[in-house]
């Protein structure tokens, strides 16, 4: 036909795209899907994931940042979820699961205002309002802590490990990370400063949780370079060495031509007393342990060993840093240098065989920067899950230490805020009123989760959690352990407002972004890489 016009073509054939609703959809559904995973592992009374990977490996686990990561995820709207639950990581520590879920339900709300022909940059807008409100809100609902609240600190750690299949020994385990938190951290203009590098984590299997110890010192997973050095050295006195006990070879090409036996001898003799003098050197400052960043050459073990010094080589830089800030010793890079000024103290340095592997424990610094938490469990999946239950305990003690206050945990932070962003929405005219009271809706979805995963029926407990917190209980939340609505702060359940402000902050930024995408293209994977994890276009989430 005259006049038809020709389609034009600005994409190669191998690539797809989806525009509009459709591309909207499609972004939604993956990030409601990936919300839902997680979502069956909220709370003290969740569910756990096994993830099995390609190999075969094992792990069991309902922290969602680790299910998360270790999932092979391959929708692009999936992976900004992914983002969320990492920015939250980094950032408090705990909480994880909270922004993720909160993220999905905020798109899960959108949705149903798309339907209704609301625009999505008025959604967008609406959320953003309510994300504003919601932060001031949480910060007039939060109440201080210091380090001296340590009942206050334990039960934020407690609350923050409750439902790892950490809850047998939680109490134990809350006593070590306040006490290793309140040793490190240091106040500077009023403010609390607690760097999480100066606590440093070992695990080990084989003995049970409660048997997990806090070391005012180091931990390390090394031996002793001698079999006949002293394996305990008390009142230590200790050097910090990073520079290796050997003779250095000259640093460029040489030869020695040796003609006579005479002359090896000599040669030998002096490498010899090279080393021996080395080892004077250090004894004379009358250092008894040494911890080398590099090597020891056999002689010099030898040497060390005479003088009753314990020595450990290839000590990781990390781990030289952080035995200098315990014990208060210099590390030092040449040996010449070492005095007395340069040694560190510890009440006791021992090796200790621990499930068969040795370890050498630096106990007793008189004022410790830097101290570990030795977490132990029966099995290797059990103490990989303690691990991640005490990592996110530091997290929530340390945060709630920096932003200087708390508010109460178990879904009543959530319906206090929903319920003031309804009121708040009331007064905001336009579209942006119902994005504002779709927030509000989202947010109440970590107390209906709570009571699901307690096998409480949520519509009832959504609706005496509105009531009580229309009579101006603010605490009110789900006490899964027994199944009811109650005041969190005497049951003792309460998080740091760190927690809940930034896993509100990423969900609703998350949200937003995923609301504004209105076009995909992706290109279409090659026959070899089909069934590696379906297609970005497939609305079914693998």
């Amino acid at each position: 036909m005259v006049g038809q016009l020709q389609p034009v073509l600005i994409l190669p054939e191998n690539v797809m795209r989806q525009t509009g609703k459709a591309a909207q959809k499609s972004n939604i559904a993956a990030a409601i899907a990936l919300a839902e995973t997680v979502k069956t592992t909220l709370g003290p009374k969740g569910m756990d994931k096994m993830l099995v990977d390609s190999l075969g490996d094992i792990v069991i686990t309902n922290d969602g940042v680790t299910i998360l990561e270790e999932m092979e995820i391959e929708h692009p709207a999936a992976k900004m979820l992914v983002e969320v639950a990492k920015a939250q990581n980094e950032e408090v520590g705990d909480g994880t699961t909270t922004a993720v879920v909160i993220a999905g339900e905020l798109l899960r709300e959108a949705e149903q205002l798309l339907d209704q022909n609301i625009h999505p940059t008025v959604i967008a807008r609406g959320y953003r309002i309510a994300k504003d409100k919601a932060l001031d809100i949480l910060d007039k609902m939060g109440k201080s802590v210091t380090l001296k609240d340590v009942d206050m600190l334990k039960k934020i750690a407690m609350t923050a490990m409750t439902g790892k299949n950490a809850e047998v020994a939680r109490e134990n385990l809350a006593d070590l990370v306040v006490e290793a938190v309140s040793t490190v951290a240091e106040e500077s203009e009023g403010k609390v400063v607690v760097d999480l590098d100066r606590i440093k984590l070992e695990k080990k299997e084989g003995a049970s949780t409660s048997e997990s110890e806090l070391i005012k010192g180091i931990v390390l997973d090394k031996e002793k370079v001698h079999p006949a050095m002293p394996t305990k050295v008390k009142d230590a006195k200790i050097a910090l060495i990073d520079a290796a006990f050997e003779v250095k070879g000259p640093e460029t090409d040489a030869q020695i031509r040796i003609t006579a036996p005479d002359q090896l001898q000599a040669f030998i003799e002096q490498e010899e007393k090279m080393i021996r003098e080395m080892v004077e050197k250090i004894a004379a400052t009358g250092a008894n342990v040494v911890f080398c960043q590099k090597g020891i050459d056999d002689l010099a073990q030898h040497f060390l060993t005479k003088k009753g010094i314990l020595a450990v080589r290839r000590v990781k830089k990390s781990d030289m840093e952080a035995l200098a800030r315990a014990t208060g010793a210099k590390i030092v890079t040449s040996l010449d240098d070492l005095t007395e000024d340069d040694l560190g103290y510890a009440g006791l340095v021992e090796e200790k065989k621990i499930t068969g592997d040795a370890m050498i424990f630096v106990r007793d610094c008189k004022d410790p920067k830097s101290v570990t938490i030795l977490v132990r469990g029966g099995t290797e999946h059990v103490v990989e899950e303690v691990y991640r239950a005490v990592e996110d305990a530091l997290g929530a003690v340390a945060s709630a230490l920096e932003s200087g206050k708390v508010v109460p945990g178990g879904g009543a932070t959530e319906s206090e805020v929903a319920k003031e962003l309804r009121k708040y929405g009331e007064s905001v005219g336009g579209r942006e009123q119902l994005a504002i009271m779709a927030f509000a809706n989202g947010l109440e979805v970590i107390p209906k989760t709570l009571a699901e995963n307690a096998g409480m029926d949520p519509i009832d407990t959504l609706v005496e959690l509105r009531a009580r917190h229309e009579k101006g209980e603010i605490s009110a939340g789900v006490d899964v352990m027994n199944n009811e609505v109650t005041d969190m702060e005497k049951v003792g359940v309460i998080e740091p407002l760190k927690v809940k402000t930034q896993a509100i902050k990423s969900a609703a930024e998350a949200a937003e972004m995923i609301l504004r995408i209105d076009d995909v293209i992706a290109a279409k994977k090659t026959s070899e890489d089909k069934g590696k994890g379906g297609d970005y276009f497939d609305n079914e989430f693998e």
